[in-house]
């Protein structure tokens, strides 16, 4: 990263770390370059998961209210294009926004969440861009968790005789877990160790640890292949040389 780029993260960190307000907010916007979202305005946005019931049972926070919008009005910002600045920036969200938020965080762009506040991560986690993560119900990820492109997890329905009442369910994916492409997880479900999803999987039981499942619906189609590794050994590194795993 530039010293230009280290010295406005720094800023950025500086603000957020002092309790996020408002007034704090247009500050960091104006770091990011956008000059035009005035403190009234900001004062007047609401966010889309404040018109949802989970919202009306727990109210956000000012800080959570800014913390949210920041995460995702970067994305629309040309300093999200800057991967250098972009993903420790995004990571700097999560550790303030998150339930928890372990080290070595990477998200790439266009992750949306709901409730950031009742999401958990541990360390390692990777996101790849466009993951949607309904979080009303709770959402807890392990150590090493991988969700790759448009990975789907959901923790609420609705019944269908009355589209007002709701059940939440939190999903759970445990240690060097790896969700692929477009999959998509329904609430309840555990997806265990090492367990590996297939694309365009839709899981609505849970996974044994070292399963790989496949399907609409997901069933189990064999054990992972580890050659007898175990944990760290699988060497879940996600970008080239292990960038951004280094904290």
């Amino acid at each position: 990263m530039s010293s230009a780029l280290e010295t406005t993260l720094a800023e950025v960190q500086s603000i957020v770390s002092s309790g996020l307000d408002c007034a704090g907010t247009v500050r960091v916007l104006r770091l990011l370059g956008e000059s035009h979202f005035t403190l009234e305005l900001l004062q007047e946005t609401k966010l889309y998961s404040e018109y949802l019931p989970k919202a009306a049972e727990h109210p956000f926070t000012e800080e959570q209210r800014c913390l949210h919008f920041l995460w995702d009005v970067f994305e629309k910002l040309p300093m999200s294009l800057s991967e250098s600045f972009a993903i420790p920036f995004r990571r700097l969200i999560a550790r303030h926004l998150f339930q928890r938020c372990g080290k070595n965080f990477i998200s790439e762009r266009n992750v949306i969440f709901n409730f950031g506040q009742n999401i958990a991560v541990g360390d390692d986690v990777f996101f790849n861009a466009g993951v949607y993560l309904d979080s009303k119900g709770g959402i807890t990820l392990g150590n090493f968790v991988c969700l790759t492109e448009d990975v789907k997890i959901f923790t609420h329905t609705h019944s269908e005789s009355d589209h007002a009442i709701r059940t939440y369910q939190p999903v759970v994916v445990k240690d060097f877990a790896k969700i692929y492409t477009r999959a998509i997880i329904l609430p309840g479900v555990t997806i265990g160790e090492q367990a590996i999803v297939a694309s365009d999987s839709m899981v609505h039981h849970d996974v044994p640890p070292n399963a790989v499942v496949a399907g609409i619906p997901a069933k189990v189609v064999r054990e992972r292949k580890t050659e007898g590794r175990h944990g760290k050994e699988l060497d879940q590194i996600w970008l080239y040389n292990g960038a951004f795993q280094d904290e």
